[in-house]
């Protein structure tokens, strides 16, 4: 299964509380550059569409 890179790429001020849940639940901390690795599913594909104006995503 492949896997995908997540990093915090933009300020988590400001947010809404739903996107700062959805960070949360992607195994991101509140900092800048901090990133998680991922499996790639349908779930995590959602969240990273509602959060992605603040991450970068890369494939493994």
């Amino acid at each position: 299964m492949a896997k995908l890179k997540i990093t915090l790429v933009r300020s988590t001020s400001k947010l809404k509380k739903p996107q700062l849940a959805t960070l949360e639940a992607l195994g991101l901390k509140k900092k800048i550059g901090s990133s998680v690795e991922q499996n790639d599913n349908p779930q995590i594909r959602g969240m990273i569409k509602k959060v992605e104006h603040l991450i970068a995503v890369e494939e493994i």
